[in-house]
């Protein structure tokens, strides 16, 4: 249906609807990019479009020739030197309330037998490092370690972290009720402090995933016992048995409400709209 003419272009609803899509999109990446190098390429990146865009529509088919090869260059060439910051976009939208709402995640079983174990391994000063995986996969990580696809059990966990046990270095990956692998390897942090402390390397890993993956990990250090929680890049530290269960409901359980009512309630509250 056409609404109105602009000069030689007629504009219609469906027009309309399509350029505020493509702003909102571009709208995300530039919020997502800003302060980073990658926002001068993708200024350059959108002035080129804009240009194509307007020799194709004064009909400058040579113009528009050259402009659409170095676009496609330009976007390869996007693609190819930002692999991180697309990475990170890809990431914050897994993690996105609007998305975890159509995921079901069965986890409240694992929840109990891990804090079980936690509890023992806290007080016993074993390390350990549990990484609980929401929206996104990190199949990546999975393949590093041993694969074990097993119910998670107190008693698993504890004999996984026994300083004694082959599989105790490295991390275990939890997916709803299952281990899915030990001893994996994971990304290390950039940072090595936190808040004045020094970080060792378990705490460094498990920080590292939460920067990379839309994942809860509880790491228990082996000197102090101490248990902490990292999620999205940020250690919440000296985490009290007593309260390991409801901090890891409040994280990881989705509420089972899904009307078209609570879709919009998140979208107005995560900032999407």
């Amino acid at each position: 249906m056409e609404l109105f003419h602009i000069g030689f272009l007629s504009v219609t609803l469906v027009d309309l609807l399509d350029i505020a899509l493509v702003s909102f999109i571009f709208y995300r990446l530039y919020l997502v990019m800003q302060g980073t190098i990658a926002i001068q390429i993708f200024a350059g990146l959108v002035l080129v479009l804009g240009f194509s865009f307007l020799a194709q529509a004064l009909d400058l088919k040579a113009m528009s020739s050259i402009l659409r090869t170095i676009t496609d260059i330009w976007v390869v060439a996007f693609i190819i030197l930002f692999q991180p910051e697309l990475r990170r976009l890809l990431v914050l939208v897994g993690r996105s309330p609007v998305i975890r709402l159509f995921l079901k995640m069965d986890v409240d079983e694992s929840i109990d037998e891990v804090v079980g174990a936690v509890s023992e391994l806290s007080r016993k000063k074993f390390g350990a490092l549990i990484v609980f995986v929401r929206a996104t996969g990190i199949r990546m990580h999975v393949e590093t370690g041993t694969k074990l696809e097993a119910l998670v059990s107190r008693t698993l966990l504890l004999s996984v972290f026994h300083p004694r046990s082959p599989l105790h270095d490295g991390a275990v990956i939890i997916k709803d009720r299952l281990i899915e692998a030990a001893r994996c390897t994971l990304p290390l942090s950039n940072l090595t402090t936190w808040e004045g402390i020094l970080l060792g390397t378990r705490h460094r890993a498990g920080l590292g995933i939460s920067e990379q993956a839309d994942v809860i990990v509880v790491i228990v250090s082996e000197e102090t016992g101490i248990i902490s929680i990292a999620e999205n890049g940020t250690l919440y530290r000296e985490i009290p048995v007593g309260g390991l269960r409801k901090e890891l409901k409040a994280r990881l359980s989705v509420e089972g409400e899904r009307s078209l009512a609570s879709v919009w309630r998140t979208v107005r509250t995560s900032g999407w709209s």
